[in-house]
């Protein structure tokens, strides 16, 4: 029952964008640099999937979506990229300099400074233009996530890396219904379609992907396995929180890695690991009522007992990314924009937002 209700999200998540068949994304500017027109403003959010959230050092609000990459200042939404590139927007990241990147699906990456874009595709060195996470390590290096390797650039080329010498998703590829029963096949696609990257306090790499996990200790790759030697299948977040844990999220649940064990806190299929300042879990997964996904949150005082206190804040047919503001209220995305405040729920796809 468990592998039938992963694979049914993992079809869900396909079906909402990340599948393996071309999109025909027109891109207005290819890889040419673009001076920024007039950007569209609104006073609501979009009305499609809202992918990734993030906070600036403004205090900006900033999310993808299909509509593009929106930015919003506490009053108005605008559409950073309208004018840019119709492509479906996954992945946002302001980086140290505070410049800003945007992951599309079919047309690269995007280089904001703030006046103008570029776009890096597979002709800049990228190793594909499906990306779907960007992440900064230690030293300024931005990685992407596609699916086909992570790519490293350091403000000058790019370097790509796989985790797996298999051959490249094709049109013909797709995620069947038994995909995740069995252990995949070495040679499959799905080990260099990577969804989560992050650096450890070792200075480590860890690639969640739609295959396993690998870490990279900048020779080799290694595939981690659980407590009883089965590798993490379709992992979707990978999280290192305060005290140096790691958290794994995909189509096995919840995982802690504490760097000797591992600790399983739901086998339901986790999308999306958060931490907030209080060091609570927050995670998007199969809902625990099958009313579609939840907004979660692990109590972090409770999560050295025996029994951790788990809460659902809300249910919604899909749930990505998570952000605590800085005013502490927990923003979310599902079909729109979403605000926590501890009481209610904002809905920011109407004028005055409405309250749940």
């Amino acid at each position: 029952m468990k592998n039938k209700r992963n694979v049914l999200y993992s079809l869900m998540i396909t079906l909402a964008g990340v599948s393996y068949f071309p999109v025909q994304a027109q891109q207005k500017n290819g890889t040419q640099d673009t001076n920024e027109t007039k950007n569209v403003s609104s006073s609501h959010s979009p009305n499609s999937i809202v992918r990734a959230i993030k906070q600036d050092r403004k205090g900006n609000i900033w999310l993808t979506s299909g509509e593009g990459v929106f930015k919003y200042d506490g009053k108005s939404f605008t559409n950073i990229t309208s004018k840019v590139s119709s492509a479906r927007f996954f992945a946002v990241l302001e980086d140290r300099k505070g410049n800003f990147w945007f992951a599309t699906i079919g047309s690269g990456v995007y280089y904001y400074n703030g006046k103008s874009f570029h776009n890096f595709t597979t002709k800049d060195g990228l190793a594909s233009d499906r990306v779907g996470n960007i992440y900064e390590d230690k030293t300024g290096n931005i990685w992407f996530g596609t699916e086909n390797g992570a790519s490293r650039y350091n403000g000058k080329s790019f370097r790509n890396f796989k985790m797996n010498d298999s051959a490249p998703a094709t049109q013909a590829d797709s995620v069947h219904v038994s995909a995740y029963q069995h252990p995949l096949p070495k040679d499959s696609w799905m080990h260099n379609d990577v969804n989560a990257i992050i650096e450890d306090k070792t200075g480590k790499l860890w690639f969640g992907t739609r295959g396993y996990i690998s870490v990279y200790d900048g020779k080799t790759f290694t595939t981690i396995t659980n407590k009883d030697g089965k590798a993490f299948a379709n992992v979707r977040s990978i999280l290192e929180d305060k005290k140096g844990n790691i958290w794994i999220g995909g189509s096995d649940g919840l995982w802690r890695y504490n760097g000797n064990t591992f600790t399983n806190f739901t086998q339901k299929f986790v999308g999306y690991v958060y931490e907030d300042k209080k060091g609570n879990i927050w995670t998007s997964s199969e809902s625990g009522n099958g009313q579609g996904w939840a907004l979660s949150r692990y109590d972090g005082k409770s999560l050295s007992d025996k029994k951790t206190i788990v809460t659902e804040i809300i249910n919604k047919p899909m749930i990505f990314g998570i952000l605590e503001g800085n005013d502490g209220n927990i923003w979310f995305g599902a079909n729109g924009l979403y605000r926590y405040d501890g009481k209610t729920i904002t809905d920011f796809k109407s004028e005055e937002g409405r309250k749940h």
